[in-house]
């Protein structure tokens, strides 16, 4: 059977996004791009060099049409995106507050893709991919795209692909009760978790008895429920990779200026999922994850400073070393 064209498929949703530099006010400027976990995680990954397909739902709007217009741009492939005639593409605004901190303001009730079906997932599907990527975003999103999450998923392991869930609770969204509720389902269909250390406890099925469980007994829970691989997410801290009957693996964070925290998560599963495709070792994934990441972080926007992949090395470059400038000496004019 010949390989499928697109190594990655994934969905969800992706937004207008307003991003103000202060306090929101009459007469401020407001820069325009895009946003979305899924979204952020195509990119990411296309910038690795790989295929990637985004299969999400937009509205039959100019905010959609700039979506799709990126994603073609940054050589993501969007075939299998769906339009809504009947609702409009969702939008938020990121008012910068103090340092890093940001106040974030959504509108994406009754978007286009709180309505998408599993229906409009087939063609995706059918196409074939390595590995499908999901998120607990699009399964807060409503009942119509859960079931979407729930039906690419069971598609996705009856037809022999990888599955990764990355949880990315949003409390905005949902409820802790509610993430559990919807997620755990998932869990037999799901090969790698990801999630950050305060995460894990929503896909136990002890979740809200006994909330002080330790980690290892939760991943030895995910391990008993078929997930072959746990990656934990500790921010400043780096990041552990679980594998069953073996030593946990680490990478610490890479060190670099932060100036903007938002899209760290996706830039990091970009990165694990990059290391998937190049059948890179445990360390050397979280190696490659943690390092797009750092790219992430040292720059402005969730996406724009995601690095290629002639740039992974970047940050491994021994720091230059400045030489003086002499500059020649002048020659007097003549008297």
């Amino acid at each position: 059977m010949n390989s499928p064209a697109v190594e990655v498929l994934t969905f969800g949703e992706a937004m207008l996004s307003l991003q103000t530099e202060g306090p929101l006010g009459a007469g401020g400027s407001a820069r325009t791009t895009v946003a979305g976990a899924e979204f952020n995680v195509a990119v990411g990954v296309a910038r690795l060099g790989h295929r990637v397909s985004w299969a999400g739902r937009t509205g039959r709007d100019e905010p959609g049409r700039l979506i799709l217009r990126t994603l073609r741009g940054e050589g993501v492939v969007t075939s299998h995106a769906t339009t809504d005639p009947q609702a409009p593409t969702g939008a938020m605004l990121r008012e910068r507050r103090v340092a890093d901190l940001a106040r974030v303001h959504y509108w994406r009730s009754r978007s286009a893709a709180s309505r998408q079906r599993p229906e409009d997932l087939v063609p995706a599907l059918e196409a074939g991919a390595r590995i499908l990527h999901l998120t607990g975003i699009t399964c807060a999103l409503g009942d119509g795209p859960l079931a979407a999450v729930r039906a690419a998923a069971a598609y996705a392991a009856e037809h022999g692909w990888t599955v990764t869930l990355d949880v990315n609770h949003r409390a905005r969204l949902w409820s802790e009760e509610a993430a559990t509720t919807a997620l755990r389902p998932l869990l037999p269909y799901v090969d790698v978790v990801i999630a950050s250390d305060d995460e894990l406890p929503l896909l136990s099925a002890a979740s809200g008895e006994s909330p002080d469980g330790g980690e290892a007994d939760l991943i030895a829970e995910l391990f008993g429920a078929g997930i072959g691989e746990v990656v934990v997410k500790r921010g400043a801290d780096g990041a552990d990779l679980h594998l069953p009957g073996a030593a946990p693996a680490h990478a610490a964070a890479r060190g670099v200026p932060v100036a903007d925290t938002v899209g760290a998560g996706d830039a990091f599963c970009a990165g694990y999922l990059s290391g998937m495709l190049d059948t890179l070792g445990p360390a050397a994934r979280l190696h490659r994850a943690t390092t797009t990441a750092a790219f992430a972080v040292a720059s402005n926007g969730d996406w724009e400073g995601l690095p290629h992949r002639d740039e992974l090395a970047l940050l491994d470059a021994p720091p230059r070393q400045c030489r003086p400038l002499i500059l020649p000496e002048r020659r007097r004019a003549p008297r």
